[in-house]
This record gives structure tokens, sequence and C-alpha cells, in this order.
């Protein structure tokens, strides 16, 4: 097993109530010390976020979860078991501490463990964290640590921990009597979840007046300056970046074809966002990929979340 760097240096910084941004599987996220309200407002002001958008609670140990969250249901008990630590979010009910800001306000707490070495030590050593994506809000979530530092300085401290694994943030789920919401998808799936729980998963659908309940629900997300299109290409111009599934006849150099592999363009979307943009593209063209929806069903369903939150 690779070694881990000191992170005795970014350790200190957190318990001083300041902000470190550190990888995890999914993306890179903005950490602070979940129960120090100081620096949770900092986290904020860094990322200019709405207030009434939840934070989720990053872990290293599921005895944590009994720090926050109360009344844990037994769905909520199996999918820790299976999927922890992993890219995924559980929505449960928050004991009464728990700072608001934390919450936006509501009676439940989002919580996860990641899965990435560099982060689960990190929190060993800090204690929980909350841990937005590295990033201005609204715009692509950084996979890589140069993404932190093109968005908040070359002094802005980052535990570089290389690409990440996954590319799209967690999937996020709530808990009903007789379901499951699902909130935010991600590399996990309705399908796996439903499996391993026996209970029905149902999207859930918020309007513009209601609070987020969970992370990537309202505002909108991900965009990059150029104007992102989801359709069919029927011919090329060099002011767009194009994202393939099939390769064009006459080779393009601004067109990068991932002949229908949506595991790699989950990994790498937010990149091409952030290459459109460093390039200076006026657009970024994604051709359709709904023919590798079964196969990719979990990876299909979030790209589609994250692409649509660009649009328009």
């Amino acid at each position: 097993m690779k070694s881990l760097p000191d992170l005795t240096p970014f350790v200190n910084i957190i318990k001083e109530g300041g902000v470190v941004a550190f990888p995890t599987e999914t993306v890179y996220g903005l950490g602070a010390d979940a129960r120090n309200p100081v620096a949770i407002q900092k986290v904020f002001e860094t990322k200019g976020r709405p207030v009434d958008n939840p934070l989720i609670v990053h872990l290293s140990d599921t005895k944590m979860v009994h720090d926050f969250a109360t009344d844990i249901p037994e769905a909520a008990k199996l999918l820790m078991k299976h999927f922890w630590p992993g890219p995924i979010t559980l929505v449960l009910n928050k004991k009464e501490e728990i700072l608001d800001s934390v919450t936006a306000g509501l009676p439940t707490v989002a919580l996860r463990i990641p899965s990435n070495p560099l982060a689960l030590e990190f929190i060993k050593q800090t204690g929980p964290l909350v841990a937005p994506s590295a990033n201005h809000s609204g715009k692509p979530s950084p996979t890589q640590a140069k993404h932190v530092k093109e968005d908040f300085g070359d002094e802005f401290p980052v535990i570089d921990g290389g690409i990440t694994n996954i590319g799209l943030e967690s999937t996020v789920i709530g808990f009903e009597d007789d379901h499951i919401t699902l909130m935010r998808p991600g590399k996990i799936g309705a399908d796996e979840i439903e499996s391993v729980t026996g209970l029905k998963v149902r999207s859930d659908h918020m309007n513009e007046q209601e609070t987020p309940k969970s992370p990537g629900q309202k505002y909108s997300h991900y965009k990059p300056k150029a104007d992102v299109v989801y359709k069919g290409v029927s011919a090329f111009n060099d002011h767009t970046l194009y994202v393939m599934q099939t390769a064009p006849e006459v080779k393009q150099n601004n067109v990068i074809c991932y002949e229908g592999d949506l595991k790699q363009l989950s990994k790498e979307l937010y990149d091409r966002f952030r290459q459109a943009d460093q390039q200076g593209y006026h657009r970024v063209h994604i051709e359709p990929f709904e023919e590798h929806k079964a196969e990719y069903p979990a990876y299909y369903e979030a790209l589609i979340n994250r692409i649509r939150k660009t649009l328009g």
C-alpha cells in the first residue's frame, strides 16, 4: 500500500478553524470542522454558496453516525454496511445539537464515509468535516487539485490526491416508511439500493419554492462559462468542444470520443467543462448517449442529472 503524506499542516488548519480542500473518490471537497460555526461560515463565504443549501458531513467511522443522527432506519444500516466507505450519502433525522448552518435548518442531516484513503485518514485526524465540492458555487466540481487552485488561487491549502476515481458527486438518498427517496443520482444506482434494502426507490421532484433537502437539488450547478448543448451533431465548427460517443469519419482536433464508456465520461465530464473554458470554446456539445443506458444505468442517470443542470 502506498504510504500517505504527512497531513499535520492541513489538520492544524482545520483545528484552527480554517478550510482545506481534500480529495474524495467522487470530487474534491472543501473541508471544515462540522462542529465549528465560524469554520462552516468560511465554507459558505469561500464558495459563495447559498445558505439554504445543506452540507454533507463526512465521517471516518460508522460509530460517528450516532453523534449526528437519531432514529436510524434499518434500511440505512443495511446501506452503511454494504456501501460505506463509498459514494452514497444518507439523509437521516438529526440530533438537536447539530448546527443549523450544516443542515440549512432542516430536521435532517446528510452523512457519508468516503472511500478515498487520504480522505479517511484526514477525517480520522480532524474529526467530522463538512465538505461541499471545492469550487465556486454553481461551477464545475473539481476532480484534480489544480482545479481547486484555478478557483481559489495558488496559495489555497489543498491535499493533492491526484485525479478522483469517479468524477461525479455521491448518490444522495432519504428514507420514508415504505420507500427510499433518491435526492441526487450518483455511481450507486436505484437498482443496487433496492437490492440491498428490499425497498422501492423513488425520485424526489422538488419545486423552486422548496428548500433543498440535499446538495445539488435546487440551484444551477456544474456549469462552465461555455454553453452546454445536449443533442445530435450534424456539423462541426471551431468554436465548440465536442463530446462524442461515436468518432466522426474525419478526425477533428476539438472532438473527444468516449465510444459508449459512460464510466470514463463521468470521470472526465467536469474536466471537459473546464477544458472548454481554458481553451476558449464557446460551447460544449454533448452527443446523446441513451443507447448506453442499459449497460451503465447509474452512470447514465447521474450524467443526465448533471448535464440538465448546465443547460439553458
